[in-house]
């Protein structure tokens, strides 16, 4: 199994950014798909954003031109920078990583609340 630590969560106004880390125990490369996704109370997890081995990237509508995925093969990270955060973008965010046959690893969650 892959092991994902996360960080960078946090407390911000709306309209602020935040960028949220995610360090793979194994190279990211051997990854089929790596995302991010987030879970609210009373609310199924959702994907928010994702990469793929070959560095394509998908996006959910509601983030589409907010956030941005990248990834630093050489450090193993992936990370998740939120720009014009909404209050709505208040949610505990995981980092995921698909490893096809091998399953699927999830972090620990990063808290991320976006409130005045």
């Amino acid at each position: 199994q892959v092991q994902l630590v996360e960080s960078g969560g946090g407390l911000v106004q709306p309209g602020g950014s935040l960028r949220l880390s995610c360090t793979s125990s194994a190279s990211i490369l051997t990854i089929v798909n790596m995302g991010w996704y987030r879970q609210s109370p009373g609310k199924e997890r959702e994907l928010v954003a994702s990469v793929r081995r070959l560095a394509t990237t998908n996006y959910a509508g509601s983030v589409k031109g907010r956030f941005t995925i990248s990834r630093d093969v050489a450090r193993n990270t992936v990370y998740l920078q939120m720009n014009n955060l909404k209050p709505e973008d208040t949610a505990v965010y995981y980092c995921n990583a698909d490893l096809g046959i091998g399953g699927q690893s999830w972090g620990q969650g990063t808290q991320v609340t976006v409130s005045s």
